[in-house]
């Protein structure tokens, strides 16, 4: 067993890693550049829902008030009619990349303590390099990747999206994986 104190190293190490893979998968490569399409007409589409100023936070439209009413026919006919939209209202204020980046690099701490407290659960030091690299991509690969599906599952995200996200996910977690089977205690 190798306690989690002791792994401080590939944890931070893994994350900026990780951070900068990231920053090389959405800025400079256009892997994600289809990820979100442009609505048609955009202006009136924003013109249309400026006067409702709605708050920031998660929509669904239509969206039933109880089990019964969305198995009334009036409610049936609604999303028959559309559109049928969920969507994410974020604040209308300047986008604050700083405040993104730093909660992304947190979880990707999270994600190395969690891989790392799971392999050093369950392995002693000295492992081969191949053992830890497995135990731990595995790990992060869940903590990275496999909550994604369930937007396209349920709320119908672009498999595409998705799928280029678990790519993503596995490239992360190999990082993770590579740099604790690198630094893995002697």
């Amino acid at each position: 067993m190798v306690p989690l104190a002791s792994l401080w190293l590939p944890v931070l190490l893994s994350s900026v890693i990780v951070f900068l893979a990231s920053f090389i998968l959405h800025m400079a490569l256009p892997w994600h550049k289809h990820d979100y399409a442009r609505v048609p007409d955009e202006e009136k589409v924003r013109s249309a829902l400026r006067p409702f100023a709605i708050p920031p936070g998660d929509y669904m439209v239509p969206r039933p008030e109880t089990r019964e009413e969305m198995r009334a026919p009036a409610f049936a006919a609604r999303v028959a009619e559309g559109p049928n939209i969920v969507m994410t209202v974020l604040p209308n204020a300047r986008w604050s990349m700083g405040r993104n980046l730093g909660m992304w690099f947190a979880y990707l701490v999270v994600v190395a303590i969690f891989a790392g407290y799971v392999a050093g659960r369950a392995l002693p030091p000295a492992t081969h390099y191949l053992v830890v690299f497995r135990f731990v991509g595995t790990t992060a690969f869940a903590g990275f990747a496999l909550a994604l599906w369930q937007m396209s599952i349920w709320y119908r995200r672009s498999w595409g999206t998705t799928i280029r996200s678990t790519i993503d996910g596995l490239i992360y977690a190999s990082l993770v994986a590579g740099t604790f089977g690198w630094l893995w205690p002697k």
